[in-house]
Formats: C-alpha cells, structure tokens, sequence
C-alpha cells in the first residue's frame, strides 16, 4: 500500500480565465497533519476543495488515494474515504437541530450502518467533552463547540483522509487549543491523515508538515523547523520614546516593524542575537530607550519575511480621521461603562460590568465565544438597551442620546459591515449618505479611504469579490468615512491572513497615535492583544481582569511561575502524565508544550522520568499564555462551583 495519500503534479485551477492556483506540486503521506498556510486569495480551498473531489481542474494532475481524479466518476469514488469540513462556523451543520441530531443526520447521509454509527457517535462526543450537549440545538453552541460537533460529522463515517478548512477561525484560543489536542489524538489513535488549512499563524507549528502557499504558487514546503530556517534572523522588542519617532527610523531600515501597544517589535534578519541587538540600538541613537529584547523568530516573522516584508499596498494618507493633537492618549474619557448588566429573559448574558476608554487609547475586550463581549458592545453603541447600568460614550449618555451617539462613532460589527453586492465606491457613497456628508466632502473621504485601505484598481470590483484582507480594510474605511473620534470594532480581522492584519493594525496604531482615536476592540487573535494599550477580560458575562498586557502578564508570572517551553517527539502525549504530577498550567504548543510553574528543577526532574531529555526553555509569556491559564482557572472554578451546588 502506497503512503502517498494525495499527490498533485502542475495543479492549476482557473476561475474565468484567471488561475486561482497554478502548477501546484505537492504530496501528503499517510498519518501526516499537514498545512496549507497563506493569505487570502493563495488557492488554499481551490485545493482542498479538488482534493475533496468537489471541484473540478483545469491544469495538472491530482491524484487522491492512488486514484488520478480525471472525471467525476472517479472522484465519486474516493469520496466515501474523505471527510470534508468546508470554511466557516457552523457551515456544514443545521442550526434548528440539536448535537445528536446534527450527528445521527450525518451519519444517515453517509450510509453508515446504524449500531455502528450509534457506538461511533458515542466514541466521539466523549473525546470532544459535547455528549453532555447532546440535546442543545446547533444555533445556541459556542463558537468552539459548533466546530468541534463539526469535527464529529466529519468523522462519523471513519473516513481515512479530512479536510479541515480553516476550522478553528472565530473561536476564542482555549477552544482553539482543544481543538487541536482533540485532533491530534484522533489522528495518532485513528490513523487518520488531514490536510488543514489555517489563518492563524501561530497554528503553524502544530503541522507535521505544510506548503506556504502565495498567489496559487507554492514558496516553501517542509516542516516548521526546516520553514524557520528559510530566512534567518531574530525578533527584537523594544520600548522607546518617543514612540513614533523610533517607528519611523526602525521602519526605514527594517520592513517587518510594527508597533505593540506601547512597544515595538520588529523582525532583523540576522542570526547572532547580539549582532542584531547592536543593529537595533544603533538606529535609536538619541532616542530614550526604556527596554530592549532579542527573541527567536516565529513561522509568521519568517512567512511575511519571504513575501519581502509588508507587501499591503497601502499608504499613509496625511489625514487619518478627526483633527487630534498627535500623542497617545489623553485623560480625556471616550467610552464610560458603569455596572452595565443585559438580560434576556432569565439569561444574564452581560452582569455588572464596568471599563474606562481614554481618547487615543487602544482598548481590547477579551474573552472566550459567548462571554458577552459582543453584547457589551451593541449596549454602548445604542443597538441594544442595557438591563441596567449606565455609560457614556463620545461625550454622550448612551440611554438618551442613541441617535447622537451613532453620528459620533464608527462601527465595525462581526456578522455585517459592508452590501456585498455593492462595489467598493458604492458602498463608500451609501455609507458617506447614511453619515450626511456633502457631496465635496464625501469625495475627500472617499479618496482618503482608497488611499488609507490599498483600494486603488479595485473602485468597481463588488465588495464579494475582494479577499478577506481588503475586504476589511474596506469596512474600516466605511466606518471612518464621517471621521469619527471612537472607533468599535468587534472581531475585525477574523479570517484574514497575517499580511492582512498586520496592514490593518498599522492603520489602527496611526490613528490612534496620530489622530487620537478611541479604540474599542475585541479579537480572538492573542497576538493582537498586545496590541492594545490596556485590556479587560470577560468570562461569564463579567469583567475578571482590567489591566495593560504587561501587567496581566506579571500578575500571571507571580501566580503561577514562570513560562517554559518543552520541545518532545511526544508532546501532546505528556500533557496528561504533567497534569498528573501537579503541573496544572501545562498546554500544547505546536509541537511543543508551554508549561508555567515556579519550580523548574522538579519539571526538568519529572520530564527526565518521562524520557525527555532535552531540559525546558524560560520564554517571555505570551498573551495566548495569560488567556489560557485565566481563562482555564476560571472554567475548573466554574465547574466546581457547579458541581458542589
């Protein structure tokens, strides 16, 4: 029996003439988790869609099992042996039925005999902790448990080969890595193979092996390791005053460079550490520099590093928004929630909660799918009514002044932001109408949000039709088309690729700076937390930390020790014999494990017993970390409290 399992020779898949992939070579063996990792618009699901044997080709071969997919009589025949779980939340299920239902539907659909779907079915929701939700209805699951029931209709029929594309966007980064752990054990006790397609970067490195994929073209194929070791080089992270004036010397001499709430992080493409570190202060002579440290490059430094650094098309247009005295952010408050509480019927879905936005701040509201962060948001901006509680938000009282409180704010919601049968100069027009502008100052505008957004050669293209990436930077334009001074956004760049959102974050870090816009963000990406200026984190409907990145990051530290990392053939497998030995704050980590304890010698003294040999590296915590491990707390909390009433 051959180990090749898919094998693709000069595939190309063309959409009216044009190639969305193009003399694509590739190969997955069996047993692999392999990656297809690149922006929008790469050829990533016009792969895996082929592979699935649901999309023709046009250039090529594609074969799938030993079987060249030539016609849809051969590709009939191969699919009974493939599970295919298509891009988006919840896609491939029915919202009205429940999990069981979802489950026993699927495996109807695919023939499978009934006690053998009933003892699979069984199998599977114990793995994916859903068989206790069996009755709950698919719309009213989390983001993280639609994708795991998901990932049980994709299994129900024990198919050799699955297709997961992008499976755990939108989902908050402790349903992210249950996700993964639960994969990884049906994979190694299964024997199954998987070709999965990512937005998140950081996810790279849980792949066996992956292609980096760009324009439909392939740039690097290996594993994570032998990827890391395209472009060599090193991260250095810095604090520096003043802010702007260190970007603009830093930028110039190195593309990939972008700010970090109050510090910059910028990639050099040098190995030796000091060299680098040397490099770095030399640009900053004659600036006061607060802090500065050298880190290991991560796959998304190296990825973005191949593409030459920030290829965004944008530009920096000299008025962002609103006229604002440049600097960071003032005293001045641009949102105010005080004991903010929404209930829906006998659900408390947002109970007494209370932040602070300063004018020029960047503020970033954490928290796990269903934790309230969304419905915090429609309160202050007039969408909802609050329960109870009060707040204030542009200089306006959120209760009264719904109507004035829209006129002074933009709005990027998660679910809608743009008419996609609009194109791009429409919608810009429709939303300048909406706001009241003039016809001069609508065209001002509308040439500011070109230029701001990289839009330029797309005016008439439909909204629909621009990848994720723009598509967003178009939305972010719509929002400050009336030049706002508070700016919400909820998940805006959920799905879009690491160019895309580096491109976004640059816009939000000069308006802020700049132009002394309020920010309002919440996100499911843990690396643009550290982003913000300040963060709160929700859990329950609650607010459980407020505080700067640094400092959440120190209050973690001093509670549970320090962060390690643990490198083994096995990681995934030691997560359970650490929990065992007393590690309680030990996850996955790509192919490695982040352990946070405050007594090394006895982790390093347990791993050796467990045949690691290599001894666990001290790293500089993450905001993934500090998610996690609070997050984590509070759910174990949560169901003890649960358990003992």
């Amino acid at each position: 029996m051959s180990d090749t399992i898919i094998k693709a020779s000069g595939f190309g898949k063309q959409y009216g003439g044009q190639f969305a992939v193009q003399g694509l070579d590739l190969e997955v063996r069996r047993g692999e988790l392999y990656g297809l990792i690149g922006p929008d618009g790469a050829g990533k699901s016009s792969l895996m869609k082929a592979v699935a044997g649901v999309l023709s080709y046009e250039q090529g071969q594609l074969e799938v099992f030993g079987q060249l997919l030539d016609s849809e009589r051969h590709a009939e025949a191969i699919k009974g042996r493939i599970g295919l779980m298509p891009q988006g939340l919840g896609q491939n299920l029915y919202g009205d039925l429940s999990i069981e239902e979802n489950v026993d539907f699927f495996a109807r659909l695919r023939l499978v005999p009934r006690e053998e779907a009933a003892a699979r079915k069984e199998q599977l929701l114990a793995i994916t902790r859903l068989a206790a939700f069996r009755h709950r209805p698919m719309k009213q699951l989390s983001g993280g448990m639609k994708q795991k029931l998901g990932l049980v209709c994709t299994l129900i029929h024990a198919p050799q080969l699955i297709i997961l594309d992008e499976p755990t966007t939108g989902v908050d980064p402790v349903s992210r890595r249950d996700f993964w752990a639960i994969l990884a054990t049906l994979i190694a006790g299964q024997g199954l193979t998987a070709l999965v397609s990512t937005a998140y970067m950081d996810e790279a490195s849980r792949f066996t092996r992956m292609s980096l994929l760009h324009q439909g073209s392939k740039l690097a194929e290996g594993s994570p390791a032998q990827i890391l070791q395209r472009v060599p080089g090193c991260i250095v992270q810095c604090r520096v005053q003043p802010q702007l004036s260190a970007m603009q010397r830093l930028a110039a001499r190195w593309p990939q460079c972008e700010a970090m709430g109050p510090e910059i992080r910028l990639f050099v493409p040098e190995p030796d550490q000091p060299a680098a570190r040397q490099q770095v202060v030399d640009v900053l002579q004659g600036l006061e520099c607060q802090q500065l440290d050298v880190l290991d490059a991560e796959l998304e430094d190296v990825f973005v590093a191949m593409l030459g650094g920030k290829q965004t098309g944008t530009t920096a247009p000299d008025t962002m928004a609103a006229p604002a005295a440049p600097g960071s952010a003032s005293q001045e408050l641009a949102i105010e929630a005080k004991g903010l509480v929404k209930r829906f019927g006998d659900f408390v879905a947002v109970g007494d909660v209370s932040f602070q936005v300063r004018q020029g701040e960047i503020f970033g509201l954490l928290g796990a799918n269903g934790a309230g962060k969304t419905t915090a948001i429609k309160m202050l901006t007039g969408i909802l009514p609050p329960s109870s509680g009060s707040g204030r938000v542009a200089g306006a009282d959120m209760k009264q002044a719904g109507a004035l409180i829209k006129s002074r704010i933009g709005y990027m919601s998660q679910a809608f932001s743009l008419y996609l049968d609009l194109s791009v100069v429409e919608n810009i027009r429709l939303y300048a109408g909406i706001y009241g502008l003039d016809r001069k100052a609508r065209d001002v505008r509308l040439q500011w949000i070109l230029d701001m957004a990289g839009l330029h050669g797309h005016e008439n293209d439909l909204a629909a039709a621009l990848p994720m990436g723009l598509r967003q930077r178009l939305a972010l334009g719509c929002a400050l088309v009336h030049q706002p001074r508070v700016l919400f956004l909820d998940e805006p760049t959920s799905g879009v690729d690491p160019l895309g959102r580096r491109a976004f974050w640059d816009i939000l870090f000069r308006l802020s700076r700049q132009d002394g816009v309020a920010m309002l963000v919440t996100t499911h990406y843990m690396s643009e937390a550290e982003h913000c200026d300040h963060l709160a984190l929700m859990f329950a409907g609650r607010v459980v930390a407020d505080a700067s990145p640094q400092q959440m990051k120190q209050q973690v530290l001093a509670e549970a020790g320090q962060l390690y990392r643990v490198y083994a053939d096995n990681a995934a497998a030691l997560v359970s014999p650490l929990q065992a030995a007393g590690f309680a704050n030990v996850s996955p980590y790509g192919s490695a494990l982040h352990v946070l304890t405050p007594d090394v010698d006895r982790l390093q003294q347990v791993l050796r017993g467990l045949g690691v040999a290599r001894p666990p590296q001290a790293r500089p915590i993450a905001m993934e970390d500090v998610f996690v491990q609070r997050v984590s707390q509070l759910e174990a909390q949560s169901h003890a409290t649960g358990s003992a009433a």
